[in-house]
């Protein structure tokens, strides 16, 4: 299955078609048939503004890095062209998606309250639950990116998240992460074992600190929007 994902996804990369532009149209008419063009192009664009957060972060760390790529359904990525040097750097691209993620979100919640919207009281909450939801501490979610500047065996706390996930709400999706998280758990289960490895995970107790406060404090203030916009949904109450 992660070859057949892996031949998709190069497809698409070297496509001079299919780009930024075509793969977020494509995403917008698949996802109208179900939710209707207004909800279409909002969520979409909900998704570029994360994934900018990436590529913004990304370059302001001097990494080369592509526009963003959607794919269907699955979601949007930002491919890295030069790898992070150490996991401050992965940590910090890892944040960027998350927090312009979040502060769209928010403002699509400031305009559904200004405009008495629902749409864009709908968009405001899934763009804030894609944003908690990316925030699981295992790669390839961004919390998993995030919290390996801690340590790579917090990914083992991902794991019995994704299996709740996927008791409470069964999604083809969860099980494709789920096979993509799997050489990120042995890795984690294993621990730091080569001198490479030591150096890349090498960073300061204080920036340490600093990133795990910001990351808690994103997790808490997403959870508890999340539901205060769940709440305000009609099918919430």
């Amino acid at each position: 299955m992660l070859k057949i994902l892996a031949v998709l996804l190069g497809a698409l990369k070297f496509s001079k078609f299919i780009g930024t532009g075509g793969t977020m149209l494509l995403s917008v008419l698949l996802y109208s048939f179900i939710f209707g063009w207004p909800y279409a192009v909002g969520f979409v664009m909900l998704m570029f503004v994360h994934e900018m957060g990436h590529f913004i972060a990304a370059r302001r760390r001097g990494l080369e890095v592509g526009m963003p790529t959607f794919i269907p359904f699955i979601g949007a990525w930002v491919e890295l062209k030069t790898l992070p040097h150490n996991a401050e750097t992965e940590a910090y691209v890892g944040l960027g998606g998350p927090l312009l993620g979040t502060a769209g979100a928010l403002l699509c919640w400031l305009f559904a309250n200004e405009y008495d919207s629902q749409l864009l009281l709908a968009l405001a909450y899934s763009g804030c639950f894609l944003n908690l939801f990316n925030l699981i501490p295992i790669s390839p979610f961004d919390g998993g990116r995030i919290t390996a500047i801690l340590s790579p065996r917090i990914w083992l706390l991902g794991v019995p998240i994704l299996i709740g996930l996927f008791i409470w709400h069964p999604s083809p999706l969860l099980i494709l992460m789920a096979l993509m998280a799997v050489p990120k758990v042995i890795e984690a289960w294993q621990g730091i074992t080569t001198k490479e490895q030591e150096k890349y995970y090498d960073v300061p107790l204080t920036t340490r600190i600093n990133y795990a406060i910001i990351y808690l404090s994103m997790v808490v203030f997403l959870a508890l929007v999340t539901q205060s916009l769940y709440e305000q949904l009609p099918n919430g109450k």
